[in-house]
């Protein structure tokens, strides 16, 4: 019995086995679904699937530099003991290793990447790990940087992980200052999370809305009811100003300094080298978020374990 691409996808849909394996369980099953998925019961890919329906929301956010190359990866587990075990931890810094090497175009390419010392792919090696660790988990989201300067630094054990990349001027790279000026940027990412590089980056139609907010909240606070509408205008653009303050990482206060900005700082170090710096980009990941988490009612499980 022959089956097409679309059988293939079809199986993989209703057991969330990989590609490949789904493609195996036709081949083995002449094209019969049922009997596809009884053997991907018995090759135990079935008990992967059950656990692939559970909430991954804990795990770690890892970054690190391959050979000048910054990586900043998401993988999710169930719960935070997991997320310590050495065989998860090895798993998230291979697929680290990939992502660096390998520069897969996004996640579906990723996991049909080779995994490091094997001839599996990390979609496979993903399914085997759950098998053994007993607990759903998931490569969720990567970033890659492949020109530039970068610097990685991972938050309390990876509850964050930041890539900060920067352009310098010829020779920089090996120096203490500008290694430093690197981890304390990256640690500004992490503690104060900017949404923006720059105000620049701030798109028109984010200030016009900003404006409309602002302007809406002007008027309905009574301590405003007499003020002109040009004394209003000014008060709105002293707080797009507080926005561009508190959601860009160039002109947020530097954590580490005293009054100054993080463009500010970084312009002093720069000087201090005798050359150029500048912020390329960042990626910042923290574990879990936006992830819901399902909240048990601990009284309706049991309940529903009597029925």
């Amino acid at each position: 019995m022959a089956f097409t691409a679309q059988d293939v996808k079809n199986l993989r849909e209703m057991t969330g086995v990989g590609m490949m394996d789904c493609k195996k369980a036709l081949e083995a099953s002449d094209g019969d679904m049922d009997k596809a998925i009884e053997w991907l019961r018995e090759k135990g890919l079935a008990a992967a699937q059950k656990k692939s329906g559970r909430i991954a929301a804990e795990g770690v956010a890892y970054a690190e530099v391959f050979d000048g190359v910054g990586v900043v990866v998401e993988v999710n587990a169930e719960t935070d003991f997991v997320a310590k075990n050495d065989v998860f931890v090895d798993f998230t810094k291979n697929v680290a290793l990939v992502i660096a090497k390998e520069n897969p175009a996004d996640l579906e390419a990723l996991m049909a990447c080779k995994y490091p010392g094997s001839d599996l792919t990390i979609e496979q090696v993903q399914q085997e790990k759950v098998l053994v660790i007993g607990e759903n988990i998931k490569v969720r989201r990567f970033a890659r940087y492949a020109s530039g300067y970068s610097v990685p630094y991972v938050h309390m054990g990876g509850r964050i992980g930041v890539i900060v990349n920067m352009e310098l001027s010829e020779g920089l790279e090996g120096k203490d200052e500008v290694i430093e000026l690197g981890k304390d940027i990256a640690m500004q990412i992490a503690a104060m999370n900017p949404t923006y590089r720059d105000k620049s980056d701030v798109s028109p139609s984010v200030i016009e809305k900003e404006k409309e907010i602002l302007m809406i909240q002007a008027k309905e606070d009574p301590k405003n009811a007499n003020k002109p509408d040009n004394i209003i205008e000014k008060m709105i653009m002293g707080r797009v100003g507080k926005f561009y303050e508190e959601n860009c990482l160039l002109q947020q206060a530097f954590v580490k300094g005293d009054k100054i900005s993080v463009e500010q700082h970084i312009s002093e170090v720069a000087k201090a080298v005798g050359g150029k710096i500048a912020i390329n980009g960042f990626t910042r990941f923290e574990k879990g978020e936006g992830i819901e988490k399902k909240q048990e009612d601990f009284a309706s499980e049991i309940a529903s374990l009597v029925k």
